[in-house]
Protein backbone atom coordinates (compact mmCIF):
# COMPACT_ATOMS: atom_id res chain seq x y z
CA UNK A 1 0.00 0.00 0.00
CA UNK A 2 1.27 3.24 -0.99
CA UNK A 3 0.58 6.13 1.41
CA UNK A 4 1.56 9.98 0.19
CA UNK A 5 0.47 13.62 -0.44
CA UNK A 6 -0.45 14.88 -3.50
CA UNK A 7 -1.42 18.24 -4.40
CA UNK A 8 -4.73 18.75 -6.58
CA UNK A 9 -6.62 21.53 -8.11
CA UNK A 10 -10.26 21.49 -7.98
CA UNK A 11 -13.12 23.48 -8.85
CA UNK A 12 -16.38 23.71 -6.57
CA UNK A 13 -19.36 25.77 -5.99
CA UNK A 14 -20.07 26.73 -2.29
CA UNK A 15 -21.65 29.88 -0.53
CA UNK A 16 -19.27 31.23 2.13
CA UNK A 17 -21.90 32.62 4.74
CA UNK A 18 -19.43 35.90 5.98
CA UNK A 19 -20.78 37.61 9.02
CA UNK A 20 -22.06 40.49 6.81
CA UNK A 21 -24.79 37.92 5.23
CA UNK A 22 -25.48 36.65 7.83
CA UNK A 23 -26.56 39.94 9.23
CA UNK A 24 -28.48 40.17 6.24
CA UNK A 25 -30.72 37.49 6.56
CA UNK A 26 -31.28 37.58 9.83
CA UNK A 27 -32.41 41.17 9.62
CA UNK A 28 -34.82 39.76 6.39
CA UNK A 29 -36.00 37.19 9.03
CA UNK A 30 -37.07 39.83 11.66
CA UNK A 31 -40.46 41.14 12.38
CA UNK A 32 -41.08 44.83 12.59
CA UNK A 33 -40.90 44.40 16.35
CA UNK A 34 -37.52 42.77 16.57
CA UNK A 35 -36.10 44.60 14.02
CA UNK A 36 -36.99 47.78 16.28
CA UNK A 37 -35.48 46.52 19.07
CA UNK A 38 -32.83 45.42 17.01
CA UNK A 39 -31.99 49.03 15.72
CA UNK A 40 -32.74 50.39 19.23
CA UNK A 41 -29.34 48.14 20.50
CA UNK A 42 -27.40 49.40 16.96
CA UNK A 43 -28.25 53.09 17.63
CA UNK A 44 -27.17 52.74 21.23
CA UNK A 45 -23.88 50.63 20.42
CA UNK A 46 -22.90 52.50 17.24
CA UNK A 47 -22.43 56.29 17.50
CA UNK A 48 -21.91 56.16 13.96
CA UNK A 49 -25.83 55.65 13.39
CA UNK A 50 -28.45 57.60 13.32
CA UNK A 51 -32.47 58.31 12.62
CA UNK A 52 -32.19 59.56 8.86
CA UNK A 53 -31.49 64.06 8.84
CA UNK A 54 -31.30 64.28 5.06
CA UNK A 55 -31.14 62.29 2.24
CA UNK A 56 -28.66 60.57 -0.46
CA UNK A 57 -29.06 58.61 -3.37
CA UNK A 58 -29.00 54.59 -1.60
CA UNK A 59 -27.12 53.73 -5.02
CA UNK A 60 -24.05 55.53 -3.89
CA UNK A 61 -23.89 53.89 -0.60
CA UNK A 62 -23.95 50.36 -2.15
CA UNK A 63 -20.81 51.61 -4.68
CA UNK A 64 -18.89 52.76 -1.76
CA UNK A 65 -19.51 49.39 -0.60
CA UNK A 66 -18.42 47.25 -3.59
CA UNK A 67 -15.33 49.58 -3.80
CA UNK A 68 -12.81 48.77 -1.76
CA UNK A 69 -10.20 50.99 -2.32
CA UNK A 70 -12.09 54.04 -1.63
CA UNK A 71 -10.54 56.80 0.47
CA UNK A 72 -13.06 57.14 2.93
CA UNK A 73 -12.25 60.95 3.90
CA UNK A 74 -12.29 61.93 0.48
CA UNK A 75 -15.90 60.33 0.30
CA UNK A 76 -17.04 61.71 3.83
CA UNK A 77 -15.48 65.50 2.75
CA UNK A 78 -17.59 65.14 -1.17
CA UNK A 79 -21.19 64.87 0.96
CA UNK A 80 -22.47 66.43 2.99
CA UNK A 81 -24.66 64.04 4.66
CA UNK A 82 -24.62 59.34 4.32
CA UNK A 83 -28.60 58.54 4.75
CA UNK A 84 -30.99 56.15 3.67
CA UNK A 85 -33.12 57.00 1.01
CA UNK A 86 -36.77 55.95 1.46
CA UNK A 87 -39.47 55.89 -0.81
CA UNK A 88 -42.17 56.52 1.71
CA UNK A 89 -44.69 59.32 1.29
CA UNK A 90 -43.38 62.20 3.85
CA UNK A 91 -46.57 63.55 3.69
CA UNK A 92 -48.08 60.81 5.49
CA UNK A 93 -49.04 61.37 8.83
CA UNK A 94 -46.73 58.40 11.07
CA UNK A 95 -49.48 56.73 14.09
CA UNK A 96 -47.53 55.38 16.94
CA UNK A 97 -49.70 52.61 19.36
CA UNK A 98 -48.80 54.51 22.50
CA UNK A 99 -51.50 57.53 21.26
CA UNK A 100 -53.89 54.09 21.83
CA UNK A 101 -53.17 52.50 24.92
CA UNK A 102 -55.25 53.02 27.98
CA UNK A 103 -55.15 52.07 31.50
CA UNK A 104 -56.84 48.32 31.73
CA UNK A 105 -57.69 47.33 35.16
CA UNK A 106 -56.73 43.90 36.19
CA UNK A 107 -59.22 41.19 37.96
CA UNK A 108 -57.47 42.24 40.94
CA UNK A 109 -57.74 45.80 40.91
CA UNK A 110 -61.29 45.27 40.39
CA UNK A 111 -62.12 43.29 42.90
CA UNK A 112 -60.27 45.22 45.54
CA UNK A 113 -61.87 48.70 44.63
CA UNK A 114 -64.78 46.68 44.96
CA UNK A 115 -63.70 45.24 48.62
CA UNK A 116 -62.45 48.77 49.76
CA UNK A 117 -66.32 49.97 49.80
CA UNK A 118 -67.75 47.41 52.02
CA UNK A 119 -67.72 48.04 55.36
CA UNK A 120 -65.33 44.92 57.17
CA UNK A 121 -62.49 44.74 60.59
CA UNK A 122 -59.04 44.49 59.24
CA UNK A 123 -59.47 41.04 60.37
CA UNK A 124 -61.83 40.13 57.70
CA UNK A 125 -60.15 42.63 55.37
CA UNK A 126 -56.64 40.81 55.36
CA UNK A 127 -58.60 37.35 54.85
CA UNK A 128 -60.58 38.62 51.83
CA UNK A 129 -57.57 40.45 50.14
CA UNK A 130 -55.45 37.09 50.77
CA UNK A 131 -58.65 35.24 48.57
CA UNK A 132 -58.18 38.07 45.78
CA UNK A 133 -54.83 37.41 45.42
CA UNK A 134 -55.72 33.41 45.08
CA UNK A 135 -57.71 34.30 42.21
CA UNK A 136 -56.92 33.07 38.58
CA UNK A 137 -57.17 35.74 35.54
CA UNK A 138 -60.24 33.44 34.53
CA UNK A 139 -61.78 34.63 37.94
CA UNK A 140 -61.68 31.16 39.67
CA UNK A 141 -60.32 30.64 43.66
CA UNK A 142 -57.31 28.62 42.87
CA UNK A 143 -56.41 27.76 46.37
CA UNK A 144 -58.65 25.91 49.33
CA UNK A 145 -60.42 27.14 52.54
CA UNK A 146 -57.86 25.02 54.35
CA UNK A 147 -54.77 26.40 53.30
CA UNK A 148 -55.76 29.96 53.52
CA UNK A 149 -56.82 29.14 57.39
CA UNK A 150 -53.89 27.79 58.02
CA UNK A 151 -51.52 30.38 56.82
CA UNK A 152 -53.34 32.84 58.09
CA UNK A 153 -54.35 31.52 61.21
CA UNK A 154 -57.41 31.38 61.04
CA UNK A 155 -60.68 29.42 61.13
CA UNK A 156 -62.10 27.89 57.77
CA UNK A 157 -65.78 29.27 58.54
CA UNK A 158 -64.24 32.58 58.28
CA UNK A 159 -62.24 32.01 55.03
CA UNK A 160 -65.30 30.54 53.85
CA UNK A 161 -67.82 33.70 55.04
CA UNK A 162 -65.08 35.74 53.37
CA UNK A 163 -64.99 34.28 50.09
CA UNK A 164 -69.01 34.23 50.40
CA UNK A 165 -68.69 38.32 49.92
CA UNK A 166 -65.93 37.94 47.17
CA UNK A 167 -68.29 35.76 45.16
CA UNK A 168 -71.11 38.49 45.78
CA UNK A 169 -68.91 41.21 43.94
CA UNK A 170 -69.16 41.57 40.23
CA UNK A 171 -68.19 39.96 37.63
CA UNK A 172 -70.60 37.60 38.52
CA UNK A 173 -69.21 33.91 39.08
CA UNK A 174 -66.41 35.46 40.31
CA UNK A 175 -64.27 33.08 42.91
CA UNK A 176 -65.87 30.29 41.95
CA UNK A 177 -63.97 26.70 42.44
CA UNK A 178 -65.14 24.95 39.80
CA UNK A 179 -67.39 25.40 37.01
CA UNK A 180 -70.52 24.46 37.99
CA UNK A 181 -70.05 26.93 41.45
CA UNK A 182 -69.22 29.41 38.52
CA UNK A 183 -72.69 29.14 36.60
CA UNK A 184 -74.85 28.36 39.44
CA UNK A 185 -73.00 31.89 41.52
CA UNK A 186 -74.37 33.28 37.92
CA UNK A 187 -78.39 31.56 38.24
CA UNK A 188 -78.43 31.77 41.77
CA UNK A 189 -81.17 34.98 42.02
CA UNK A 190 -83.36 31.90 39.81
CA UNK A 191 -86.27 29.95 40.91
CA UNK A 192 -85.85 27.33 38.18
CA UNK A 193 -84.81 24.66 39.90
CA UNK A 194 -84.93 22.45 36.73
CA UNK A 195 -82.11 25.00 35.27
CA UNK A 196 -80.08 24.60 38.48
CA UNK A 197 -80.55 20.88 38.41
CA UNK A 198 -79.12 20.66 35.09
CA UNK A 199 -75.94 22.62 36.18
CA UNK A 200 -75.26 19.58 38.93
CA UNK A 201 -75.64 17.12 36.57
CA UNK A 202 -76.31 17.60 32.42
CA UNK A 203 -73.30 19.71 31.79
CA UNK A 204 -71.55 17.04 30.31
CA UNK A 205 -74.59 16.01 28.28
CA UNK A 206 -74.98 19.57 26.69
CA UNK A 207 -71.39 19.50 25.89
CA UNK A 208 -72.34 16.35 23.94
CA UNK A 209 -75.83 17.43 22.74
CA UNK A 210 -77.77 14.38 24.85
CA UNK A 211 -80.75 16.62 25.15
CA UNK A 212 -82.72 13.73 24.22
CA UNK A 213 -81.21 12.17 27.24
CA UNK A 214 -82.00 15.02 29.82
CA UNK A 215 -85.88 15.69 28.49
CA UNK A 216 -86.01 11.70 29.29
CA UNK A 217 -84.34 12.02 32.49
CA UNK A 218 -86.39 15.46 33.59
CA UNK A 219 -89.26 14.71 32.39
CA UNK A 220 -89.64 17.60 29.90
CA UNK A 221 -89.66 18.35 26.38
CA UNK A 222 -86.99 18.03 24.41
CA UNK A 223 -87.86 21.96 22.85
CA UNK A 224 -87.78 22.92 26.80
CA UNK A 225 -84.01 20.56 27.05
CA UNK A 226 -82.97 22.69 24.79
CA UNK A 227 -83.97 26.26 25.92
CA UNK A 228 -82.47 25.39 28.90
CA UNK A 229 -78.98 24.50 27.25
CA UNK A 230 -79.20 27.81 25.27
CA UNK A 231 -79.90 29.54 28.79
CA UNK A 232 -76.48 27.23 29.78
CA UNK A 233 -74.38 28.46 27.22
CA UNK A 234 -75.47 31.71 27.07
CA UNK A 235 -73.72 31.92 31.00
CA UNK A 236 -69.95 32.92 31.31
CA UNK A 237 -67.60 30.06 32.11
CA UNK A 238 -64.63 32.37 32.42
CA UNK A 239 -65.94 35.61 34.81
CA UNK A 240 -62.48 36.99 34.63
CA UNK A 241 -61.35 36.83 31.09
CA UNK A 242 -62.21 40.42 30.11
CA UNK A 243 -60.16 41.81 32.59
CA UNK A 244 -56.39 42.57 31.75
CA UNK A 245 -53.91 39.63 33.14
CA UNK A 246 -51.19 40.76 35.96
CA UNK A 247 -48.15 41.14 33.93
CA UNK A 248 -49.70 40.40 30.61
CA UNK A 249 -47.66 41.73 27.51
CA UNK A 250 -50.15 44.16 25.27
CA UNK A 251 -49.76 42.76 21.60
CA UNK A 252 -50.05 44.53 18.71
CA UNK A 253 -49.31 43.24 15.17
CA UNK A 254 -48.07 46.10 13.29
CA UNK A 255 -48.04 46.03 9.83
CA UNK A 256 -44.62 45.46 7.25
CA UNK A 257 -46.44 46.83 3.82
CA UNK A 258 -50.20 48.12 3.56
CA UNK A 259 -51.93 47.97 0.21
CA UNK A 260 -54.35 50.72 -0.52
CA UNK A 261 -56.59 50.75 -3.51
CA UNK A 262 -56.44 54.43 -5.18
CA UNK A 263 -58.80 55.35 -7.89
CA UNK A 264 -59.37 51.52 -8.76
CA UNK A 265 -56.08 50.52 -8.50
CA UNK A 266 -54.28 48.47 -5.90
CA UNK A 267 -51.19 50.30 -4.30
CA UNK A 268 -48.16 48.32 -2.03
CA UNK A 269 -46.62 50.80 0.64
CA UNK A 270 -43.93 49.94 3.15
CA UNK A 271 -44.30 50.96 6.36
CA UNK A 272 -41.36 53.08 8.09
CA UNK A 273 -40.55 50.44 10.77
CA UNK A 274 -40.25 47.70 7.88
CA UNK A 275 -37.44 50.44 6.09
CA UNK A 276 -36.48 53.19 8.88
CA UNK A 277 -34.85 55.98 7.83
CA UNK A 278 -31.45 55.74 9.08
CA UNK A 279 -27.97 57.91 8.02
CA UNK A 280 -24.34 58.29 9.57
CA UNK A 281 -23.76 61.17 12.40
CA UNK A 282 -22.61 64.30 11.19
CA UNK A 283 -20.51 64.69 14.11
CA UNK A 284 -18.69 61.58 13.91
CA UNK A 285 -18.47 61.82 10.12
CA UNK A 286 -16.38 65.05 10.99
CA UNK A 287 -14.58 63.63 13.79
CA UNK A 288 -13.13 60.68 11.24
CA UNK A 289 -11.72 63.20 8.48
CA UNK A 290 -10.27 65.48 11.33
CA UNK A 291 -9.27 63.05 13.56
CA UNK A 292 -5.89 62.42 13.87
CA UNK A 293 -5.30 59.48 16.41
CA UNK A 294 -5.15 55.88 14.55
CA UNK A 295 -7.15 54.16 16.99
CA UNK A 296 -9.87 56.77 17.12
CA UNK A 297 -9.93 56.60 13.44
CA UNK A 298 -9.78 52.14 13.38
CA UNK A 299 -12.38 52.33 15.61
CA UNK A 300 -14.95 55.00 13.62
CA UNK A 301 -13.79 53.31 10.69
CA UNK A 302 -15.00 49.96 12.20
CA UNK A 303 -18.46 51.41 13.10
CA UNK A 304 -18.99 53.33 9.66
CA UNK A 305 -18.76 50.58 7.66
CA UNK A 306 -20.91 48.65 10.28
CA UNK A 307 -23.66 51.41 10.24
CA UNK A 308 -23.17 51.28 5.70
CA UNK A 309 -23.89 47.98 5.85
CA UNK A 310 -26.73 48.39 8.45
CA UNK A 311 -28.32 50.71 5.71
CA UNK A 312 -27.54 48.53 2.99
CA UNK A 313 -29.13 45.95 4.53
CA UNK A 314 -32.19 47.72 5.28
CA UNK A 315 -32.64 49.36 1.79
CA UNK A 316 -32.46 45.20 0.36
CA UNK A 317 -34.93 44.19 3.11
CA UNK A 318 -37.19 46.72 1.83
CA UNK A 319 -37.19 45.95 -1.58
CA UNK A 320 -37.44 42.04 -1.16
CA UNK A 321 -40.60 42.61 0.97
CA UNK A 322 -41.93 45.00 -1.98
CA UNK A 323 -41.14 42.27 -4.46
CA UNK A 324 -42.55 39.63 -3.10
CA UNK A 325 -45.78 41.43 -1.96
CA UNK A 326 -46.20 43.14 -5.39
CA UNK A 327 -45.59 39.19 -6.54
CA UNK A 328 -48.47 37.89 -3.86
CA UNK A 329 -50.96 41.39 -5.20
CA UNK A 330 -50.11 40.03 -8.80
CA UNK A 331 -51.63 36.46 -8.20
CA UNK A 332 -53.93 37.46 -5.58
CA UNK A 333 -55.63 40.46 -6.73
CA UNK A 334 -58.84 39.29 -7.16
CA UNK A 335 -58.77 37.93 -3.39
CA UNK A 336 -58.22 41.93 -2.46
CA UNK A 337 -61.47 43.32 -4.43
CA UNK A 338 -63.94 39.94 -3.73
CA UNK A 339 -62.49 38.14 -0.09
CA UNK A 340 -61.01 34.54 0.73
CA UNK A 341 -63.90 32.71 -1.95
CA UNK A 342 -61.77 33.94 -4.62
CA UNK A 343 -58.14 33.63 -3.47
CA UNK A 344 -56.25 30.74 -5.69
CA UNK A 345 -53.44 28.29 -4.86
CA UNK A 346 -49.93 29.45 -4.45
CA UNK A 347 -46.48 27.99 -3.36
CA UNK A 348 -43.44 29.72 -2.16
CA UNK A 349 -42.00 28.07 -5.30
CA UNK A 350 -43.96 30.11 -7.16
CA UNK A 351 -43.76 33.20 -5.95
CA UNK A 352 -39.52 32.80 -5.73
CA UNK A 353 -39.64 32.34 -9.52
CA UNK A 354 -41.06 35.24 -10.03
CA UNK A 355 -39.39 37.41 -8.12
CA UNK A 356 -35.70 35.24 -9.02
CA UNK A 357 -35.03 34.19 -5.51
CA UNK A 358 -34.31 31.10 -3.46
CA UNK A 359 -37.47 29.61 -1.90
CA UNK A 360 -35.86 29.93 1.92
CA UNK A 361 -35.86 33.52 0.98
CA UNK A 362 -39.30 33.88 0.35
CA UNK A 363 -39.90 31.75 3.62
CA UNK A 364 -37.87 33.98 5.53
CA UNK A 365 -39.51 37.20 4.15
CA UNK A 366 -42.84 36.04 4.51
CA UNK A 367 -42.78 34.81 7.90
CA UNK A 368 -43.94 36.80 10.77
CA UNK A 369 -44.77 39.73 8.47
CA UNK A 370 -48.57 41.41 8.01
CA UNK A 371 -49.25 43.38 5.10
CA UNK A 372 -52.85 45.86 5.83
CA UNK A 373 -55.32 45.41 2.88
CA UNK A 374 -58.84 46.80 2.24
CA UNK A 375 -60.28 42.91 3.95
CA UNK A 376 -57.95 43.63 6.82
CA UNK A 377 -54.87 42.87 8.03
CA UNK A 378 -53.25 39.08 6.76
CA UNK A 379 -50.16 37.80 7.40
CA UNK A 380 -48.32 37.04 4.39
CA UNK A 381 -47.84 33.14 5.02
CA UNK A 382 -51.78 33.26 4.62
CA UNK A 383 -52.02 33.92 1.14
CA UNK A 384 -50.16 30.46 0.25
CA UNK A 385 -52.07 27.85 0.16
CA UNK A 386 -52.94 24.26 -1.40
CA UNK A 387 -55.35 23.38 -4.04
CA UNK A 388 -58.02 20.89 -4.72
CA UNK A 389 -59.07 19.67 -8.32
CA UNK A 390 -61.84 21.54 -9.36
CA UNK A 391 -63.81 22.12 -12.89
CA UNK A 392 -62.49 25.48 -13.06
CA UNK A 393 -58.73 24.35 -12.10
CA UNK A 394 -57.40 24.23 -8.73
CA UNK A 395 -59.10 25.38 -5.75
CA UNK A 396 -57.48 26.87 -3.04
CA UNK A 397 -58.16 25.19 0.53
CA UNK A 398 -58.78 28.91 2.02
CA UNK A 399 -61.20 29.07 -0.74
CA UNK A 400 -63.24 25.52 0.04
CA UNK A 401 -63.54 26.22 3.72
CA UNK A 402 -64.92 29.41 2.86
CA UNK A 403 -67.55 27.50 1.31
CA UNK A 404 -68.02 24.89 4.06
CA UNK A 405 -68.10 28.18 6.63
CA UNK A 406 -70.93 29.40 4.43
CA UNK A 407 -72.70 26.03 4.19
CA UNK A 408 -73.22 25.51 7.07
CA UNK A 409 -74.04 28.82 7.95
CA UNK A 410 -77.10 28.48 5.67
CA UNK A 411 -78.21 24.92 7.32
CA UNK A 412 -81.23 23.94 8.62
CA UNK A 413 -80.29 23.67 12.19
CA UNK A 414 -82.54 20.99 12.38
CA UNK A 415 -81.34 18.91 10.19
CA UNK A 416 -77.65 19.73 9.66
CA UNK A 417 -75.38 18.66 6.95
CA UNK A 418 -73.48 15.49 7.61
CA UNK A 419 -69.62 16.00 6.13
CA UNK A 420 -70.61 13.63 3.30
CA UNK A 421 -73.24 15.87 2.25
CA UNK A 422 -71.13 18.91 2.04
CA UNK A 423 -68.75 16.74 0.16
CA UNK A 424 -71.77 15.48 -2.42
CA UNK A 425 -72.54 19.26 -2.56
CA UNK A 426 -69.09 20.77 -3.18
CA UNK A 427 -68.78 17.79 -5.68
CA UNK A 428 -71.81 19.55 -7.50
CA UNK A 429 -69.76 22.24 -7.95
CA UNK A 430 -66.57 21.15 -9.00
CA UNK A 431 -65.00 20.66 -6.28
CA UNK A 432 -63.07 17.30 -5.28
CA UNK A 433 -63.17 16.77 -2.11
CA UNK A 434 -63.57 13.33 0.17
CA UNK A 435 -65.67 13.42 3.33
CA UNK A 436 -62.56 13.18 5.42
CA UNK A 437 -61.05 15.91 3.79
CA UNK A 438 -64.42 17.97 4.64
CA UNK A 439 -63.80 16.55 8.18
CA UNK A 440 -60.56 18.12 8.28
CA UNK A 441 -61.47 21.77 7.09
CA UNK A 442 -64.31 21.54 9.14
CA UNK A 443 -62.42 20.76 12.71
CA UNK A 444 -59.52 23.44 11.20
CA UNK A 445 -62.69 26.16 11.36
CA UNK A 446 -64.01 24.79 14.79
CA UNK A 447 -67.35 24.08 13.34
CA UNK A 448 -68.80 20.84 15.59
CA UNK A 449 -70.08 17.89 13.80
CA UNK A 450 -73.76 17.47 12.30
CA UNK A 451 -74.53 15.70 15.50
CA UNK A 452 -73.56 18.72 17.32
CA UNK A 453 -74.94 21.19 15.69
CA UNK A 454 -78.34 19.64 15.60
CA UNK A 455 -81.35 21.91 17.25
CA UNK A 456 -84.59 20.54 18.69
Amino acid sequence: MRLNYDLTLEQSQKLVMTPELRQAIQLLQYTSLELRDYLSKELEENPMLEMERSDVDSQTIENLKEDKDVDLKEFLESFDDISYKSEIDRSRNEYSMDNYISYSPTLRDHLTEQLNMISIGSREYRIADYIINNIDCNGYFSSTAEDIAAQLCVSIEEVELMLSVIQSFEPTGVGARDLKECLLLQVKDTKDQILKNIIMNYLEDIASNKLAKISKDLGITIEDAQEYADWVKSLEPKPGRTFRSDGEDIRYIVPDASIEEIDGELIITINDISGPRLNINEYYKNLIINTTDEKTSEFLQEKFNSALWIIKSIEQRRKTLYKVIESILNRQREFFRHGEKVLVPMTLKEVAEDVKMHESTISRATNGKYVQTPRGVFELKYFFTTGLSGTDGDVSATCVKSMIRSMVAGEDPKKPLSDQQISEILEKKGVEISRRTVAKYRDELNIPSSTLRRRY
